[in-house]
Parts: C-alpha cells; structure tokens; sequence
C-alpha cells in the first residue's frame, strides 16, 4: 500500500475455505463496533466486479467529500482472482483487488461504505468488518439483501428502519432511504456504531435508493466493464 492508506494487519490469502473460515473467527475478536472516529471528510465506495469468466477481480473505489458527496477520486484495479465464490466468504475473493484499488488513492479516506455486509454476518465477519479490520479504517456495510437475521419491516417512509436480529442479537438494521423503494440492510464494520453507521448512510443519500459512494464506485466499475466488452 502507497503511504496514504497502510494495511495495518495482514494474512495469506492462500488459503482453503475451512482455513478461511477459521481466520475469520479469530479476526472478528479483535473489532470495535462503537465509535472510534474522528471528523469525516471524505468517504469512499468500494464496487467489486468480474472478468474473464471470474478470472481476474476488478474493484472500482471512488472517494467523495463528505458532506457535499463532491467526487474527489477514481480508482480502478485488476488482479487475478485467487479465491472461489463461496457465500460467507466473499472477501477472501474480493478484498485483494480492493486493497490493491485503495493503494492508488492520493487520499486516505475517513470512512469505507462497503457494498455488501458487516456485522450482519454469520460469523459476524462480513467484508465491511475484513477491509476495515485490515485498514483500520472505520467501515461500514451497506448490502442489497439480506444474508441472515429477522426483522419487522421498517415504515415506508424516507429514514425509517427497523433492528436486524439473530436470535437475540441486534446484528444490523433495515433502513429505507427513500419512500417506496426496498429497505438496505446496513451494519457496522470497524470502528463504528450501528447508530453511526445509520446515520452516515443516510448522509450519502441523495435522490436513489442507493447511497453515492455505492452508485458511483458502481458506474466507474460499469463503464471499464462496457468498454472491455466492446474491446
């Protein structure tokens, strides 16, 4: 990594998927899921896509200053993908080109908004909770649907949310950001609190149902997609 953004803790990523699993189990011990920030200013999207048949990992991160949502930075990167598709597992097969993405920012970002989840997580190890673990950088998951957990549906109302739970545990929550649209299922990464994490969220949403840094991170990754294809 450039000297903006250090990788604070490392590990192989050449593992099986039972070494994977069991890596995920001692890592989660070590985060803080309360607020351990300081001012934000900039936040970045992180969007994860593939090529070649599932060959090669493309992440696309983008950088916005926050609160306005200005675009600051792009950034693109490709590696070879070393990891299979495993639900649960998804970060051992995409945070290498993430990591690698994130080394090209001239800025190092205040807080990571992750397209997929955090806390909300089996294991409670999503890739919001491994990328910020890793950069300690707070972090934040922001997935489409939900992996585990039951939840009443929140009020079809622009803010309105609803706890996510597993068993007995608040793991996240249901957040519609706009009227009419299907809620997120946001939960806390590293270094920050569920209340946080809503409110940050929320802050980056502009007339969609998904948050800038998603929608932006997302076209970038789209249009090298686009322009492979007509290659």
């Amino acid at each position: 990594m450039n000297s903006t953004i250090k990788q604070k803790i490392a590990h192989q990523w050449d593992l099986t998927p039972a070494q994977a699993v069991a890596l995920q189990k001692r890592l989660r011990d070590m985060l803080v899921l309360e607020d351990r920030y300081r001012e934000i200013c900039c936040v970045a999207g992180v969007d994860v896509g593939f090529e070649q048949g599932g060959s090669i990992t493309r992440a696309a991160v983008t950088l916005l200053a926050f609160p306005s949502l200005k675009p600051l930075e792009k950034v693109l990167a490709r590696t070879a993908t070393r990891f299979p598709y495993i639900p649960g597992l998804l970060s051992f097969r995409e945070l290498p080109a993430v990591l690698e993405a994130l080394a090209l920012l001239k800025t190092r970002p205040d807080l990571l908004l992750c397209d997929g989840q955090g806390y909300a997580h089996p294991r409670r190890f999503g890739i919001a909770c491994h990328l910020g673990l890793l950069t300690q950088i707070p972090s934040i998951g922001v997935a489409k649907s939900r992996l585990i957990g039951q939840y009443v549906e929140p009020l079809n109302e622009k803010g309105a949310c609803s706890p996510l739970m597993h068993g007995e545990e608040v793991i996240g929550a249901i957040l519609r950001t706009r009227k009419g649209v299907k809620p997120l299922y946001v939960s806390a990464g590293h270094l920050i609190s569920l209340s946080s994490s809503i409110r940050f969220v929320m802050g980056c949403i502009t007339g969609y149902r998904l948050p800038e840094t998603t929608r932006s991170a997302h076209q970038l990754a789209s249009l090298h997609s686009e322009a492979d294809a007509a290659a």
